[in-house]
C-alpha cells in the first residue's frame, strides 16, 4: 500500500515479472479469475495515515495489466473513506461473483460479472453497522460454497452466512463473539474447526493478541488459546502448515 503498487511475480522462477502502477491509490485485497482474464484491487488506506482512505474496486485485465474500470464502493458522498480492503471471488459461482469488504464502511459489496459490457456490476450486500459490528475483514467458504464466514475487528466477531439462496442477498445465520481485532481465519483440513487471529495492526481495542478456536459444524466458540497474549504478543497472522491447511476458498 506505502508504494501504490501491485507486483507480479513469476511464481516457478520467484522472479518478479512486471509492476502496476493503479490509478487508485493503496491497493490492497486482490481476486483474480483466469477464465475472464480479469483481476481486481482495493483501494483500501493510506500505509502512514488511517484517515486517508480509498473508496474503490479497480478492474483490470489480467493478461496486460490494463486499468479497465473502478467502482466506487458507497452510497455516501466521495470521499466516504469506506477503505475496501478484501476482495475474494465466490467458488463456482456462475456469472463470476465476487465479494468484497469496507472496512471503514461497515459494509460487504457484491460484483457480479457482465458478459455483455464485459465488467462487474457492484451493489451493497450487507450492512453490519445495525448490529453494532464494525471494521469487517476477511472473508472464507465452506467446502459446499454455501456458507460465508466474514470477521469484525471492533468487536471481535466471526460471522456465518448463509449464501445457497441469493449471493447478492447473504443471510446471517449467527455471530459469535471472539477476541478484538478479530482478523485471518485458519480452518481444519475436514473445515469443522476454524481458528481466528485476533489482532489488527495492535491497534487500541483490536489488539486482543488470543487465537479463538469455533466448531464450525455446531457453531460455537470452544477453547482461546492464549499462549502468545500471555508473554505479551500479537500474532499478525496465521496460517496452518500444509498437512493441516485448508484454503477456505482462497
Amino acid at each position: 500500500m506505502k508504494s501504490s503498487k501491485v507486483i507480479v511475480g513469476n511464481a516457478v522462477t520467484d522472479q518478479p515479472v512486471k509492476s502496476i502502477s493503479p490509478t487508485k491509490l493503496y491497493p490492497h485485497g486482490i481476486a483474480i479469475n483466469e477464465d475472464i482474464d480479469r483481476m481486481l484491487i482495493t483501494s483500501t488506506v493510506s500505509a502512514l495515515d488511517l484517515d486517508d482512505r480509498g473508496e474503490t474496486v479497480t478492474v483490470l485485465e489480467l493478461s496486460t495489466g490494463k486499468e479497465l474500470s473502478s467502482h466506487k464502493l458507497s452510497k455516501k458522498p466521495s470521499p466516504s473513506g469506506v477503505a475496501p480492503v478484501q476482495v475474494l471471488f465466490v467458488p463456482g459461482a456462475k456469472p463470476p461473483t465476487v465479494y468484497v469488504t469496507n472496512m471503514f464502511g461497515g459494509t460487504i459489496w457484491a460484483g457480479t460479472w457482465d458478459a455483455a459490457k464485459k465488467d462487474f456490476n457492484f451493489v451493497e450486500a450487507f450492512d453490519f453497522n445495525p448490529l453494532g459490528s464494525g471494521v469487517p475483514l476477511e472473508m472464507y467458504f465452506n467446502e459446499e460454497g454455501d456458507r460465508l464466514y466474514v470477521t469484525t475487528a471492533s468487536p471481535g466477531q466471526f460471522h456465518i452466512f448463509d449464501i445457497s439462496n441469493s449471493l447478492l442477498n447473504p443471510e446471517l445465520v449467527k455471530t459469535l463473539a471472539v477476541g478484538n481485532g478479530a482478523h485471518h481465519v485458519a480452518f481444519s483440513p475436514d473445515g469443522r474447526l476454524a481458528f481466528v487471529q485476533n489482532n489488527l495492526l495492535g491497534l487500541p481495542g483490536m489488539d486482543d493478541g488470543s487465537v479463538t478456536v469455533i466448531d464450525v459444524e455446531r457453531q460455537e466458540v470452544i477453547k482461546s488459546m492464549d499462549t502468545l497474549k500471555n508473554q505479551g504478543y500479537n500474532p499478525n497472522s496465521i496460517v496452518l502448515l500444509p498437512e493441516w491447511h485448508h484454503d477456505a476458498g482462497h
